[in-house]
């Protein structure tokens, strides 16, 4: 049970991982878009796409987290019951 729960744990790390670093490059690339037409007196749709962009990021980074911590708990309540 421990073995599949490792097991689990790591494969989720590495799509966590993927996610969050594919959404900060997106991120970043949103985060420009948003700059160039802040810089180009379009100050509304600037701010929304710069915001819509981080708030992606923050949001798939908080999902990695919740995962990552959900099976910590399950792996300390196995390692409790031996």
């Amino acid at each position: 049970m421990k073995l599949t729960i490792v097991q689990e744990r790591l494969r989720q790390a590495r799509r966590s991982f993927n996610l969050a670093l594919i959404a900060t490059a997106l991120s970043a690339c949103i985060g420009l878009v948003g700059a160039g037409l802040l810089l180009s007196g379009k100050v509304t749709e600037g701010t929304v796409t710069a915001a819509g962009g981080m708030a992606a990021s923050v949001q798939c980074v908080q999902l990695a987290k919740d995962t990552n911590d959900r099976l910590d708990k399950i792996l300390d309540e196995l390692d409790d019951e031996t």
